[in-house]
């Protein structure tokens, strides 16, 4: 008696789970993921207030929801960015930082950026900027 099984191709969609396409997307129309792989000791999320850190997982979502072409949109103050020159940055850059790299700024808090770099769709944060020292505001 033979036993053998037909093989199926695996199932594209589940109930729950659906397959991610194949086609490749630019940066600017996925949504952004953030690494902290890099953040500074100095301006990091352990020195930041209750309310500050709140505050900080509340801005990471609100900005999870958009893909970067709606984010480049906004404001600065807003869910927007600006900018920021390598050369006003008074901390230490980070050694794997490229000299070609971008620095941008993100509120998170009232005023308070975060700094860091794009990389794809990417963003790297490697400053909280909560005492307004990184570089001249």
């Amino acid at each position: 008696m033979d036993r053998r099984r037909k093989i199926r191709a695996p199932k594209n969609k589940g109930a729950n789970v659906q397959a991610h396409s194949s086609t490749q997307e630019s940066p600017e129309q996925k949504h952004p993921y953030f690494s902290l792989r890099y953040l500074s000791k100095k301006y990091c999320l352990s020195n930041c207030e209750t309310q500050e850190k709140a505050a900080f997982a509340d801005t990471l979502h609100k900005l999870s929801q958009l893909p970067w072409a709606q984010i480049r949109q906004h404001h600065k103050h807003g869910l927007g960015y600006e900018k920021i020159s390598t050369n006003s940055i008074k901390s230490g850059i980070p050694n794997h930082i490229k000299p070609d790299v971008s620095f941008i700024a993100f509120r998170f808090h009232g005023k308070k950026p975060m700094v860091g770099y794009k990389d794809g769709h990417i963003f790297h944060i490697l400053w909280l900027d909560r005492s307004f020292t990184l570089y001249d505001h």
